[in-house]
């Protein structure tokens, strides 16, 4: 197996397990777990963005280089919009503080349109990812 098949295999990987997050989002918002929806929809940009930027040759192994590089490669060259960085920033911020902090809520309302932003996100993110449509 060549290094371009390895590498278009775990993005597959990435990819499957971005959509696993979503769709465990769904599962815990609809059981009222808000907390663990959060958690699932920030992994569930984390593993998408990881895809997308293991495609273009770049791996990390901390969220916050995933994080910086999703800045610099897809937001300021334009390839997605800035409301996208936004609503990754936000989960960040979010899954940090359900994960650490006490007593931490999160509102249904609030929850709902993260995991309806999130939805859209993946899709504007998919067509960006050749080796999908290539495995």
């Amino acid at each position: 197996m060549t290094d371009s098949d390895q590498r278009k295999q775990v993005v597959c990987y990435w990819w499957y397990m971005a959509e696993e997050s979503l769709a465990s989002a769904r599962r815990e918002f609809e059981a009222e777990a808000y907390i663990f929806a959060i958690n699932r929809l920030y992994y569930a940009l984390f593993y998408a963005v990881s895809a997308t930027l293991l495609e273009r040759k770049q791996h990390f192994k901390k969220h916050t280089g995933v994080r910086a590089s999703f800045h610099r490669e897809l937001i300021k060259t334009g390839l997605l919009e800035i409301r996208w960085a936004k609503l990754y920033d936000q989960l960040f911020e979010d899954r940090q503080e359900g994960d650490y902090i006490a007593l931490m809520s999160f509102d249904r309302n609030y929850v709902e349109n993260k995991l309806d932003q999130c939805i859209e996100f993946l899709n504007d993110l998919r067509p960006l990812l050749k080796s999908l449509n290539e495995v």
